[in-house]
């Protein structure tokens, strides 16, 4: 079974059609939207400032959203995907983002619109990023504009691929592995 805890009489709230992996664990101050994914090994702490996911959001394998003490709170928009072994701390990312796989999203930072944050890119403290765009690097740096094109290929194919997996769980009897 999953870890579910309150903290502080603060118990977390899930809304409807989510999966939440068995092993996952999800503390305290935590509200999220409809058809999100919490996945193997992830951690979602609520403990010490409150955290706040859209609709349609994969917290996948491994990947840590936390915040900072009295001073960030984690709000993350609609259709967001949030990696493998990704930490996304004290932030604001909008909607329609990929946070790839180990990146790192500091305090304090905004993430705009159909952006993606490649995999293994380091995004310092209180950096905004302008919508529509791709930063890669350590420190992240924008690389270039989106296009529409990476937009529905990555981060709309990302996000419903894993509404489809989340089924599979929810669902085992009716699953198709044929994908």
């Amino acid at each position: 079974m999953p870890v579910i805890l309150p903290v502080k009489g603060v118990m977390p709230l899930m809304g409807d059609n989510c999966f939440i992996a068995p092993n996952a664990t999800i503390v305290g101050d935590v509200i999220m939207g409809n058809d999100c994914s919490v996945w193997f090994n992830a951690v979602i702490r609520g403990d010490v400032n409150s955290i706040r996911m859209g609709n349609r959001v994969n917290v996948q394998d491994g990947a840590v959203i936390h915040c900072t003490y009295q001073k960030t709170k984690a709000i993350i928009g609609n259709n967001v995907s949030i990696g493998h072994n990704a930490i996304v701390h004290g932030c604001v990312i909008a909607d329609n983002v990929l946070v790839g796989m180990g990146a790192i999203v500091m305090d304090n930072v905004q993430v705009g619109s159909n952006c993606i944050i490649a995999a293994g890119a380091v995004v310092l403290e209180n950096t905004i990023i302008e919508p529509g765009c791709i930063y890669a690097g350590i420190p992240a740096k924008k690389v270039k504009m989106i296009s529409e094109e990476l937009i529905n290929g990555e981060i709309n194919r990302i996000a419903e691929n894993y509404l489809m997996y989340s089924g599979w769980f929810k669902n085992p009897d009716a699953a198709d592995i044929n994908v």
